[in-house]
Parts: C-alpha cells; structure tokens; sequence
C-alpha cells in the first residue's frame, strides 16, 4: 500500500481516549503506555506490572506534577493464551511491543466495536479525530499498518512482529489498525475534532479546530 492510497481509503483516523484526558494530551502529546510511563517516572516492579504483563484491569498512575492518568486494560490478551497465537515471541515481548505504540482506528466500523466492548460500553470516551494526511505528512517513518485487531485475541489469528508493517510494505487487503511508534508530539497540531462518544452514539464535540 502506498500513502496516497491510504489517505484515500482512511481519510480520517479515530484514538479513542479515556474522558477529559484532552488537556492532558495537547499538552504533552498522544502517549503510548511506555511513553506515559516515562513522563510519570515509572520504575521498577510497578513499570513491568503494567508495561511488561497482561493488565487485567485499567490502571491508574499518578505523578506530583502531571496529575493523574488511566492506562487501559488489555482484557482480550491474557497471558496464557497469548502465548498459542504468538510468533518468535514471548509474551512478555508482545506486551512491551505493543505498550510501544500509540493506535488509531480507520473506521468507525471498529471503533463502535471498541466502544460497545463490555468494559467501556457503560461508560463514554474522547474521540481525537486526526485527518491520515496529517499524521502520515509528520510521521511516515513511525507508522505501521495492521489488518488485524492487535489487541485481542478472540478472532484467533497468529499474531508477532509481522503483525504490524510499514504503510509501502502493507499487504493486506485492508487495514484494521495505524499505529505510531511511541507518541505523537503534536497531536493538538494534527487533529480536527475531539467528540464524546458511548457505545455507537456521539453526544458531545469535545473540541474542534478554530
């Protein structure tokens, strides 16, 4: 897949964030699970409960300055079943693999199906909306592709470093997933809107550029 085919099959792309987390964001950038964890100065036997096992449940983690932030669960990936979809990889290594990366969906297709999982179903969330043009003109070089959903593994699918290429070695008929390695810094630059959503429904425009 090339960018421009991409852009035009993915015009926008979708993060969902926990509520009122936006101020947070424009101010320090969207963060994957270990760049938050380095923000927050998070070591020792608390960082590899959260960034190097399966977290059961969300997390919350807290610093003097920065306040507090959640850090979601990874329900559909526990550690003893991982291990039968993974390839050349530990479970451990998938868990920070994965901690590394922040993620978009391409579609709301996905993204209500994240919103209606029964962990988050009950409650609403932030929407950041990013046209792909954007993100790929800032980012290209940090952006991989996956056609699967890399979160889960209730679809059964085999799933290790290859699960994720860069956009011009995709080669999947469709993408299920964007992800940018670690953060990305200037996401209030980036994106167009921020919504509240629950479940399928939009409530609120959180935020919308000027």
């Amino acid at each position: 897949m090339v960018s421009d085919e991409l852009i035009r099959r993915y015009p926008v792309v979708y993060h969902m964030a926990e509520s009122g987390s936006w101020d947070s964001i424009q101010k320090h950038g969207l963060l994957s699970t270990t760049a938050l964890l380095d923000l927050f100065e998070i070591t020792g036997s608390e960082r590899y409960r959260i960034e190097s096992q399966w977290r059961k449940e969300c997390i919350t983690i807290t610093h003097p300055v920065y306040g507090k932030v959640v850090i979601r669960d990874q329900k559909p990936m526990p550690d003893k079943d991982l291990s039968n979809y993974l390839v050349g990889m530990t479970p451990r290594e998938w868990y920070e693999f994965i901690n590394h990366k922040t993620f978009f969906w391409v579609d709301t297709t996905r993204l209500t199906w994240m919103l209606k999982a029964p962990a988050y179903k009950d409650r609403a969330h932030w929407i950041i909306i990013v046209p792909t043009r954007h993100l790929v003109a800032h980012h290209r070089e940090r952006i991989t592709l996956s056609g699967q959903n890399s979160g889960s593994i209730l679809d059964g699918k085999q799933r290790g470093k290859h699960t994720f290429q860069p956009i011009n070695e995709f080669s999947m008929r469709w993408v299920a997933e964007l992800a940018v390695e670690y953060s990305v810094p200037d996401i209030a630059d980036l994106a167009v809107l921020v919504e509240e959503w629950k479940r399928d429904r939009k409530l609120n425009v959180i935020w919308k550029r000027g």
